[in-house]
């Protein structure tokens, strides 16, 4: 079975090794067009399908595991604005071209319509040839068509000017001077005046913020004027510059930020956000079009962590294939409705699910759940993906995005659908907890109080019910196709499915489902201390960390780093690369695996709950602690009391040379009544020592007596002789 996007390894009639990306196939399954990746001038070939099944099956045809060309998948936020303005560019020249499949393959067609696109766009041949190329060779994306220069000069590294500024002379430096080095004081300058004067409602020009913010931070001295205060600025030499400050402003926002703030999120998402998506024609096979929906499960779950915690009813999202009615994604959490838990969903849409089910201690063959592809169009409701948060994915994967209209649920009523049937199916009738909507009577028991499943053992009752629909749930009200009906194809989401595969796969896209996740698992910040990578209260460690000793220097400062992370599993984090193209595994430390496959949720609950318990003790735990320092003061004031009664006059010194002795005769005193009694009374270090030398309670008493007298004596001495 071959899709489009992959990558193919076969030795040809020359005996040379060819590496070839699927481009297109057609609806019958019959014809395909490939290119091979690694040659510059290389041109769409037309193959046929039975050719290369028949080279895979005599093992002379292998798939390629992996991207070549990864480092196109990088995420939009870090792709600069050049590079993004060269991109859409050389979109715009090709866009029309692309979409002309399959004649845009074949050579005469082909011919004519590069003539056509050289007298519209104003492109040579050459160039036009080379973006389609690259555009093919590089698995038909837009970010296909990002400048290949990614590697060179100092990217993301601000030049600093200390001793002049940059930038070209003034024309009449002698006489004005050469101005001043925009400075990070300057900076912050230029952005509290932004923020001050020109990202406000009052839509004021730059060059009116520019002016107001000379007045108000580069000001000498000032004058009065019939009563009215008037600033004097600065010499002219010792002002930023107006082409200064719109430098500035221009590197430091980009197009969408400057809209955004200047007219606010719902005027920019109005009249100047990029249009996400179109129709598409018919529903000819698997992939043409996704739908994501999510719902709330009507059943209250527990915390893993403890079952007698409460923590309320489970989202789940489901996206399914339109064609077949399959399942292709699946999340289960308690994020949601939102972006964050659609990129769950998206994200295990391309995911292997036989290693999913595995997680939830499920085991299935590859052939019950096969499917790991991105659509051409996602349809989804308006909120999750609609807006600025989906442009990457529209760009990273060239899908096609198309958002219903208010209050119509009814266009996504094949997903919709399926939420009613697994709440009849899995959830209402078996699960304790379940939400009764009939009015109660008083005193009757509360059905929250039944919860009894956690987060996990609730998702494998959703897997099992996904996995039973996939596989054994017959569609009554399908309507099938001449040709399906010619086949006997049964109605049954996994055999409509593979069936369409087999004779429609044209739309299917399969990407690493490394690249779909670095795209989609959302991003923040971690830190490097030196007990370890912190992040949400838990620690974690990499080999990257170990190696070059991260925690060692982070005793002297710690640092932040960005990550991304699973919330469905917060046993690793991820350590993107500095290109963003790849990333490192980072592991929680031994001390901390009682967060290892839990959720977000409910590490954050648990650490909530601590919270909890620490405020309810706090109160009571300040009071004690008044009270242990009232009964220490207490003691302290008694003792100065006493000691100022046993108080006498004599030199420091002679207090210090008495302590030897004072401390023999302390200790002859304690023993006495740190001596452990048997059952006849004797103490217990006597039997120890033989009768001879024993001394009776009462010779001791008067050896106590007398080293005490000796004590005072010396005191007194000391006293007399001062």
């Amino acid at each position: 079975m071959f899709v489009i996007n992959d990558i193919i390894s076969f030795v040809d009639a020359n005996n040379e090794k060819q590496i070839e990306r699927i481009l297109w196939i057609d609806e019958g399954n019959v014809i395909c067009y490939t290119i091979n990746v690694e040659k510059t001038n290389a041109l769409p070939i037309k193959r046929k399908v039975t050719d290369l099944n028949q080279m895979f099956t005599e093992k002379l045809l292998s798939f390629v595991d992996g991207e070549p060309y990864s480092f196109i998948y990088q995420i939009e936020d870090q792709i600069s604005e050049k590079n993004k303005q060269l991109r859409d560019e050389r979109w715009e020249c090709i866009e029309q071209l692309v979409l002309q499949e399959p004649d845009i393959y074949e050579s005469a067609e082909r011919g004519q319509k590069i003539k056509a696109a050289m007298v519209n766009k104003g492109k040579t041949k050459r160039l036009l040839y080379k973006y389609l190329v690259q555009y093919w060779q590089r698995g038909k994306v837009k970010n296909a068509l990002l400048p290949d220069y990614k590697n060179s000069g100092g990217k993301g590294k601000e030049k600093v000017f200390k001793d002049k500024k940059n930038g070209r002379k003034r024309r009449f430096e002698p006489i004005i001077g050469d101005g001043i080095i925009i400075s990070d004081e300057i900076k912050r300058i230029f952005e509290v005046s932004i923020k001050r004067y020109y990202h406000t409602a009052k839509q004021n020009p730059l060059s009116t913020t520019y002016n107001q913010m000379l007045k108000t931070f580069f000001v000498a001295d000032c004058r009065y004027e019939n009563g009215v205060e008037k600033p004097i600025l600065q010499e002219q030499d010792k002002l930023p510059t107006l082409r200064q400050f719109k430098f500035w402003y221009d590197k430091t926002y980009n197009t969408e930020e400057k809209q955004r703030k200047r007219k606010g999120n719902r005027k920019y998402e109005l009249e100047h956000r990029a249009v996400l998506g179109t129709s598409v024609g018919d529903l000819y096979g698997p992939g043409t079009k996704y739908q994501i929906d999510a719902t709330v499960a009507d059943v209250y779950i527990v915390s893993s962590f403890n079952r007698n915690w409460i923590i309320g009813r489970p989202i789940i999202y489901v996206v399914i294939d339109v064609f077949s009615r399959m399942v292709v994604g699946l999340y289960v959490g308690l994020e949601g409705p939102s972006w964050f838990g659609a990129m769950m969903a998206l994200a295990n849409t391309a995911s292997d699910k036989v290693s999913y089910c595995k997680k939830y201690g499920i085991e299935i063959q590859k052939e019950e759940w096969d499917c790991h592809y991105l659509p051409q169009t996602l349809l989804a409701d308006r909120g999750e993906l609609e807006g600025y948060n989906v442009e990457r994915l529209i760009s990273a994967f060239n899908m096609k995005v198309e958002n219903t209209p208010p209050y119509r649920a009814d266009w996504k009523g094949i997903v919709e659908q399926h939420f009613r049937i697994l709440n009849a199916r899995g959830i209402k009738p078996f699960l304790p907890g379940v939400v009764d909507t009939e009015v109660k009577v008083r005193g009757e028991r509360d059905y929250r109080l039944d919860a009894t499943l956690t987060l996990e053992e609730f998702t494998s009752v959703i897997i099992r019910c996904v996995l039973y629909h996939n596989n054994h749930h017959y569609l009554k009200n399908y309507n099938e196709d001449e040709m399906m009906i010619e086949d006997e194809v049964p109605l049954i989401p996994k055999e409509l499915w593979n069936w369409g595969i087999k004779n429609r796969s044209g739309k299917l896209r399969s990407y690493s489902e490394d690249i779909v996740k670095l795209h989609l698992l959302p991003t923040a910040n971690a830190r490097v201390t030196y007990k370890g990578i912190e992040f949400k209260k838990m620690r974690f460690s990499s080999e990257t960390a170990l190696k070059e000793n991260w925690f060692g220097e982070a005793r002297e400062k710690s640092w932040r780093i960005p990550i991304c992370y699973d919330p469905r599993d917060m046993s690793h984090i991820y350590l993107p690369s500095e290109d963003g193209r790849s990333y490192e595994v980072a592991t929680l430390l031994d001390h901390h695996k009682k967060y290892e496959s839990k959720t977000m949720e409910e590490v954050e609950y648990y650490f909530a709950y601590q919270s909890l318990n620490y405020q309810k003790h706090e109160h009571e735990e300040r009071q004690q602690k008044a009270d242990l320092e009232s009964d220490i003061e207490h003691i302290v004031r008694k003792a100065e009391a006493n000691l100022n009664k046993e108080k006498i006059e004599i030199s420091n010194n002679q207090k210090v040379k008495g302590i030897r002795d004072n401390r023999t005769m302390e200790k002859s005193e304690k023993r006495k009544g740190e001596a452990f009694l048997l059952a006849d009374g004797q103490p217990i270090e006597k039997q120890a020592i033989s009768e001879d030398v024993l001394e009776t309670p009462k010779q001791v008493s008067s050896l106590s007596e007398k080293l005490r007298q000796k004590q005072k004596e010396k005191l007194r001495n000391a006293r007399i002789g001062n």
